[in-house]
């Protein structure tokens, strides 16, 4: 019997704009995932951030967090795959950054804890705001200057700022084979985020990685975006949210109800197969 993978983008394709799943997203997934379905999500969120913003969807699910850097196991945090940095790729971010001016939230493993550290002083509107809405979560600390903000195992880096400031590096890290950087203006707000992560970090990478795990022969894939083309890319099937771009929307294999509407929902309930 064919086996597929369904996989999903949260923010504007599963989420609503208020950051959370409708009720009847959340029930009509549920559901179906206690009938069998292969069901995941894939997104840039962090574990804990992800796990905020999907609360009351089944944890039964391994996830693809951090744009395909990590595989989580959400009911225990367990990591069942994982890509990094060598330390010469980290130094080499770390010192253009510098060299920029530029001061972003840097991910690490700090004495085997995970921690997102800023430099308040360098702080700008997007950043005040990424780290006043996540203001009881843990990993998150202040530091006083560079030797602190890139310590330990750094996994992850993300700029937050002026599109014109930010392109520099985006032109410099998306032309090294090193390094996976994405650029793209925050949905519903008016900053950019630039984005550097190990070149094999990507969810197209994580979803065949997750397909291989649970031995599955087609993947199904949902998204708004345009850093959602890989995804689709990987995928037999693929369909934008009506609220995607029109980049998206022109590589899909067709037009779901928007973000907002339980467009997969509402697309699973009619399409899925035991």
């Amino acid at each position: 019997m064919t086996k597929t993978l369904y996989v999903t983008d949260l923010d504007g394709t599963l989420l609503n704009r208020r950051d959370r799943i409708n009720p009847f997203s959340i029930e009509t997934i549920n559901s179906l995932v206690d009938k069998g379905m292969l069901f995941t999500y894939a997104t840039a969120r962090s574990l804990v951030s992800a796990s905020k913003v999907t609360e009351g969807l089944s944890t039964n699910i391994p996830i693809i967090a951090y744009n395909g850097t990590f595989i989580f196991k959400p009911s225990t945090g367990e990591i069942l795959s994982q890509e990094g940095f060598s330390e010469e790729e980290r130094s080499t971010v770390r010192e253009f950054l510098i060299s920029r001016g530029i001061s972003p939230m840097v991910y690490s493993f700090v004495e085997g804890i995970e921690r997102v550290s800023w430099i308040p002083e360098f702080k700008n509107d997007g950043v005040e705001r990424y780290v006043n809405n996540r203001v009881n979560d843990k990993r998150f600390r202040a530091v006083k200057d560079n030797e602190a903000l890139y310590e330990g195992e750094v996994f992850y880096f993300t700029c937050i700022g002026e599109k014109e400031d930010l392109m520099p590096v985006y032109e410099l890290f998306s032309n090294d084979s090193r390094y996976r950087c994405t650029i793209q203006q925050e949905l519903y707000r008016p900053e950019y985020w630039c984005e550097i992560m190990p070149a094999k970090a990507s969810k197209a990478r994580a979803i065949r990685k997750l397909k291989e795990m649970w031995d599955c022969d087609r993947v199904i894939s949902f998204g708004d975006a345009v850093n959602d083309l890989p995804m689709f890319e990987v995928s037999d099937e693929c369909y934008a949210v009506e609220n995607a771009v029109e980049e998206l929307k022109k590589a899909a294999t067709g037009i779901i109800g928007s973000n907002e509407d339980d467009g997969v929902a509402r697309w699973l309930i009619e399409h899925f197969e035991r």
